[in-house]
């Protein structure tokens, strides 16, 4: 048993070390060589800095606009009562699990040129009138922005101010305080941490944003991450985007490490109270107007895209016959070209559904351990806290297995397509098992995210109960264990199978072209013109809107107490 102990354990260090490490030691030594591609000659053109600068720019805007609008809602989840609230809660994280490509879609269906909001000012004010332009700046990827992490701020944020006792502010108002004062120098110093974790977190994804930039932001705007792709896939300069890659993971690397910080100072315990005895019911107009704002926020930001891009894929354009048509569907199949190349969307469906069931069940076989090695390895109170600020190993093991989440994922694919490019490993860039293996580095962190409190909160009694009772390790773990974390690891499982299947950034640069994935087909057909090639990109995008909302959403329900993603 202890030798199968000790081997578990040793099993996610060496998935990171083969998988994570080692592609990335090829872009370190890649970004190093001599030559105008080098660090020294990248960093010295003032092309790159400006991207660079542009990089931190958006993050930083995205960053403000998701605080400005996600803090009254985590605000109103805090502290007030309302019917709906379990529902709205569960549909305000459907935008997270998105993914990128079709929140870009989505965006494109509302607001772009052939969007409803186009259509309809062209139904109503005559087909000569030409509508502004929404799509291609910067105004619609800050919007696009903060409907994918509307949620993280709602979750953080909202989960620790729900927990705060009311007491201390009510203390503060016997005292004299007024209400600003209370709030300026008693919750929010409190908040601070939680506040600071949510932001930065944020600022990661929007930092090493892709789908919403390449899709919506135009051929202006380069982030990293755009010119990462466009200098690996388009000009063939690897050096230059491997030097790329390693600015924007040292980037990272420092806002992982400031993550990792303020959310243990969030962890302290401040003598929270149960989330629901610091809820009441909203009483008076102006208590009813913030609810009833934040609903229309959620329904506005987070609903229409979604509502437009169903909509928009059975909607013919104007003057084009029939208001409803499912053309868009019946042609996924069709060959219109005669192409030798073609290649089926539901061939794209099969190896999307094929690799997101293989990365789920490696994500699981690596992230039990995983998960365990963490639970076992730092002084943890009751209810999945650390008994203590100091820093233990813990701490170590977990920042360093959330290493993945902090990496853009066409840094990961091009650390891949360097390393395999020896000789002697270049045959592994056809293996059918590339994609699920780099997927599973993605998914990897959600699952021990998942596992990870129910683990901790763990009675070691009923195990002592059971060997007491004369049952061996494995058969106390079979029948006593596992039941209990059962919820953690369909969740794990989940969230491991829809990152998956809407994974774009780096399968874009590692996929076939004759096996591509959802997300990639989506992609081709929006690069194609034609209405209806358009349309099939909609329809393609809906399918995988409902699948990965449905996921969530069945989640949502099974999701054990203690965590918010």
């Amino acid at each position: 048993m202890r030798i199968a102990r000790l081997a578990g354990s040793a099993l996610p260090l060496i998935f990171l070390a083969i998988f994570f490490f080692y592609p990335l030691g090829a872009i370190l030594r890649l970004s190093f060589a001599d030559g105008p591609g080098g660090l020294a000659g990248t960093l010295a053109d003032g092309y790159y800095l400006r991207v660079l600068g542009f990089t931190l720019g958006q993050a930083a805007l995205s960053t403000t606009l998701t605080l400005a609008v996600g803090l009254p809602g985590a605000y109103v989840f805090a502290r007030y009562d309302f019917a709906g609230k379990g529902l709205l809660r569960a549909l305000a994280g459907v935008p997270f699990v998105m993914p990128t490509v079709v929140v870009a879609v989505a965006f494109g269906a509302l607001l772009g040129p052939r969007g409803l909001v186009s259509q309809a000012l062209q139904v109503t004010l005559g087909p000569g009138f030409t509508p502004p332009r929404f799509t291609g700046g910067l105004g619609i990827v800050l919007l696009a922005h903060t409907f994918y992490n509307y949620t993280v701020v709602l979750r953080l944020v909202g989960g620790f101010w729900a927990g705060l006792d009311p007491r201390l502010a009510q203390a503060a108002a016997v005292l004299g305080a007024p209400r600003w004062r209370t709030a300026l120098e008693v919750t929010l110093p409190l908040l601070l941490p939680a506040v600071g974790a949510a932001a930065l977190l944020v600022f990661i994804f929007t930092f090493t944003s892709f789908g919403v930039i390449v899709i919506l932001g135009g051929p202006r705007l380069a982030t990293l991450e755009v010119e990462i792709y466009r200098q690996t896939a388009q000009l063939l300069r690897l050096d230059v985007a491997a030097t790329l890659a390693l600015v924007q993971a040292a980037c990272t690397l420092l806002l992982s490490l400031a993550y990792t910080w303020l959310a243990a100072r969030a962890a302290v315990p401040l003598e929270l109270q149960p989330r629901a005895a610091a809820a009441r019911r909203p009483r008076g107009w102006g208590a009813h107007l913030l609810v009833g704002a934040n609903i229309l926020v959620i329904a506005l930001l987070l609903g229409a895209p979604l509502v437009a891009l169903a909509l928009r894929s059975v909607l013919a354009a104007p003057g084009e016959g029939q208001a409803f048509t499912l053309a868009a569907y019946a042609a996924l199949g069709e060959n219109r070209t005669g192409s030798a190349f073609f290649v089926a969307p539901a061939t794209a469906i099969a190896n999307s559904l094929r690799i997101a069931a293989t990365t789920t069940a490696l994500a699981l076989l690596v992230g039990v351990p995983a998960a365990y090695m963490l639970a076992g390895s730092g002084r943890w109170a009751p209810g999945g806290r650390p008994s203590s600020s100091t820093l233990h190993p813990a701490s170590l093991l977990d920042a360093l297995f959330m290493l993945p989440l902090g990496t853009s994922a066409a840094t990961l694919g091009l650390g891949y397509l360097v390393a395999l490019s020896t000789p002697g490993l270049a045959g592994l860039r056809t293996s059918p098992w590339l994609i699920p293996l780099l997927h599973t580095l993605v998914a990897l962190p959600f699952v021990i995210r998942a596992l990870l409190p129910a683990l901790r909160a763990r009675s070691p009694r009923q195990r002592e109960a059971a060997a007491m009772l004369g049952a061996s390790p494995a058969r106390a773990w079979l029948w006593v264990e596992l039941p209990q974390i059962t919820p953690a690891l369909v969740t794990g499982a989940v969230f491991a199978f829809t990152v998956s299947l809407g994974e774009f950034g780096a399968t874009l640069l590692l996929a076939r072209p004759d096996a591509p994935t959802l997300p990639v087909m989506i992609f081709r057909f929006l690069g194609q013109p034609g209405a209806l090639n358009y349309g099939q990109a909609l329809a393609l995008s809906t399918i995988l809107m409902l699948v990965t909302a449905a996921g969530f959403l069945a989640l949502e329900r099974i999701r054990p107490p203690g965590g918010e993603f």
